[in-house]
């Protein structure tokens, strides 16, 4: 396994392990730099509060559109907070059979959060786009400049055409285990330039070995990625620490 120091989990829900506080610190010690995502904006005190201890743990702003329909009145609260943070995460889109009955909600939200974000320039915003690709590659190029800020699309799921269509817009992927375990996403990893890829865990949604993924997993990712494209890990390291640097700008 390869060092840690240096790697980059760009999308981690930290508030969701029962050890919040402690995998904050866990994360940092690893030398990982973790983007801590939200999935409401009544997490990003807390986040922030624990993030700004830290040198390579980040909070991000977030409302969830699997949480849309129950929350949507808290883009009041959210954008409230938008002048915090550099980081926006994480939002969407889920056309999902669960969650396809609040969709016109979620544009609503989306809309909003990449307009606000437009307005203020600068953000970089970490996006959810289950079975919606189509739908948020639209909003973003109707509402988000590419000079107003920088998207990168988590676990995206989409098509080979749509991947396309996202690099035209001047989106990033942050890349997961589960993603390259899977022969269909794995293939539309490899139609990605590396120099626009991230890696992520999404934990504790997936899983290393029989635990929930925390940050220092993130090992695991560059080892599968680097193995996929031909490429030693230290290589895809240092590639995807210099496309966070870009991305950073």
């Amino acid at each position: 396994m390869i060092a840690t120091t240096g790697l980059v989990d760009f999308h981690c829900h930290l508030d969701l392990y029962p050890d919040h506080a402690l995998v904050v610190r866990e994360a940092d010690a690893a030398g990982v730099f973790t983007l801590a995502v939200t999935t409401t904006p009544q997490a990003w005190p807390r986040n922030q509060e624990l993030a700004q201890c830290t040198k390579h743990v980040r909070a991000a702003l977030g409302l969830h559109p699997q949480l849309v329909a129950e929350r949507e009145d808290e883009i009041e609260l959210w954008d409230q907070h938008l002048v915090e943070t550099h980081y926006v995460g994480e939002v969407g889109l889920d056309a999902g059979p669960r969650f396809f009955k609040s969709l016109d909600a979620q544009k609503r939200v989306f809309r909003r959060v990449l307009e606000r974000c437009a307005q203020a320039g600068g953000k970089i915003i970490s996006v959810h786009s289950i079975r919606s690709a189509k739908a948020v590659l639209d909003l973003v190029e109707a509402h988000l400049p590419p000079e107003r800020g920088k998207i990168v699309l988590h676990w995206f799921t989409g098509t080979k055409t749509e991947a396309k269509r996202a690099l035209e817009l001047g989106c990033y992927f942050s890349v997961n285990a589960r993603m390259l375990d899977n022969e269909r996403h794995a293939a539309m990893v490899q139609a990605i330039p590396l120099n626009r890829m991230l890696t992520e865990t999404d934990g504790p949604f997936t899983r290393t070995g029989d635990k929930p993924s925390r940050p220092a997993d993130v090992a695991h990712v560059v080892e599968v990625l680097g193995r996929l494209r031909g490429l030693s890990a230290d290589d895809v390291a240092n590639l995807v620490r210099g496309n966070l640097r870009a991305l950073l700008g």
